[in-house]
């Protein structure tokens, strides 16, 4: 059922935070593929900048951690940390677009707004949150949008998913 729903386009989550009553900056870019990628806009766009992992356990369970670009994430013992079922591994790309609307490269925070089926875990990684203002990508990686910490906060319990926020990093 959930796979003939169309995910929401960049526009559309800009519309629905401005309806949240939540002020963001849109950043436009070429696509960028990588944190090393998008460390070339580091003048440009003060804050915090986003690092996601999508993945999964043995028993299908999903979550999408978001730490700091330059967060170390060992995958190897996560799942003690994120209350997995087993070791992770990453998500495939068909289940990254049917619960979060986006494809690899492009995975985001803002993702969760597509994820009315509650599929996925959202995981904030504690020393991320240490930043005022938190970029990440606006459902595409050819933008990046600043929100605010405790904007984002408010943005993931109006989507229906409240995170988790732990000490994932090294």
């Amino acid at each position: 059922m959930r796979g003939s729903v169309v995910a929401k386009s960049t526009e559309a989550l800009l519309e629905y935070l401005q309806e949240l009553g939540i002020e963001v900056k849109t950043h436009r870019h070429p696509p960028l593929f990588t944190v090393a990628d998008s460390q070339s806009l580091r003048g440009e766009i003060p804050g915090g900048h986003t690092k996601n992992l999508f993945l999964k356990d043995k028993k299908d369970n999903f979550f999408l951690v978001t730490v700091d670009e330059d967060a170390q994430v060992n995958l190897k013992t996560i799942h003690h940390r994120i209350g997995a079922a087993s070791r992770v591994s990453f998500g495939k790309p068909d289940k990254l677009m049917e619960y979060l609307g986006v494809e690899p490269g492009s995975v985001t925070v803002f993702g969760a707004v597509n994820d009315d089926q509650r599929k996925v875990t959202v995981v904030l990684d504690a020393d991320l949150l240490d930043n005022d203002v938190i970029n990440a990508h606006p459902l595409t990686n050819e933008a990046t949008t600043s929100i605010g910490r405790d904007d984002l906060m408010r943005f993931l319990e109006a989507v229906g998913h409240p995170p988790l926020v732990l000490k994932v990093t090294e």
